[in-house]
């Protein structure tokens, strides 16, 4: 019986890993250039002196679903959409080099450029800061323009470049602060090629509706385990019941 109970507990993690997965897709429908978390599962052999006889399935968030979101305009010059596969390096709460879609860019009190989660975009030199200005635009190759404040309208002047990424043959990760990182440590190089979408945000890739049945099935999947766990009791009190009986 204790085969059969580790069976159902694994099961019951699989369907727990999935609920939370969902659930964290559900949360993030409306935010801009979020790419849904897949939950896949994963055979698990049991290693010992013996042979390799018995596999558990282990379901864990392993990868993100990468299809491009709806691109809607939004006529705010600090809003961007990355183009094809094209990458925005921003800095990580930890100082390291990510990535995102995130593109509602906004400008912090100190005139760091940050994104709607509050993490610092990258530019040709680091983070990037802009000075006081009457207006801050980007335009498609990813370049940063500022008027100056009390500077003619007519003559902007560009102050950085956005480090666009492409990965390309690189394989690229989505950590728990929902930012993409090159596996292994590594630093995705600028793309000169990438571009922009000006004055428009890419949704969220999360269909709702396909969210909301998969939190169905993760339920339905804990419930079964549950009446199976309640049906190894039973088996396990009755044969515990015949052993009793007199010889």
């Amino acid at each position: 019986m204790d085969r059969l109970i580790y069976t159902s507990l694994t099961a019951m993690r699989g369907a727990m890993a999935r609920q939370t997965a969902t659930a964290n897709n559900l949360a993030n429908a409306q935010t801009p250039g979020f790419r849904a978390d897949i939950a896949e599962a994963k055979a698990k052999w049991l290693d010992g002196s013996g042979f390799e006889s018995r596999a558990l399935s282990a379901e864990s968030v392993r990868a993100a679903d990468m299809k491009a979101g709806t691109i809607v305009s939004t006529g705010r010059d600090l809003d961007i959409a990355m183009a094809g596969d094209s990458l925005l390096a921003v800095q990580a709460a930890n100082g390291d080099e990510a990535y995102t879609r995130r593109g509602d860019l906004q400008l912090s009190d100190s005139g760091l450029l940050i994104t709607g989660s509050g993490s610092p975009v990258i530019g040709g030199q680091g983070p990037v800061s802009i000075p006081p200005a009457d207006k801050v635009s980007i335009d498609t190759e990813g370049r940063i323009w500022i008027v100056p404040q009390g500077g003619d309208p007519n003559q902007p002047q560009e102050v950085d470049r956005l480090k666009l990424a492409t990965p390309a043959g690189t394989e690229i990760a989505k950590g728990l602060d929902g930012l993409f990182r090159a596996k292994g440590e590594g630093i995705l190089p600028g793309d000169p090629d990438a571009r922009v979408i000006t004055r428009s945000l890419e949704g969220s890739n999360v269909q709702v509706t396909t969210a909301l049945v998969e939190m169905i099935e993760a339920s339905r999947a804990w419930d079964m385990q549950l009446k199976m766990l309640g049906n190894v009791r039973d088996l396990d009190n009755s044969t515990a019941d015949l052993m009793q009986l007199p010889q």
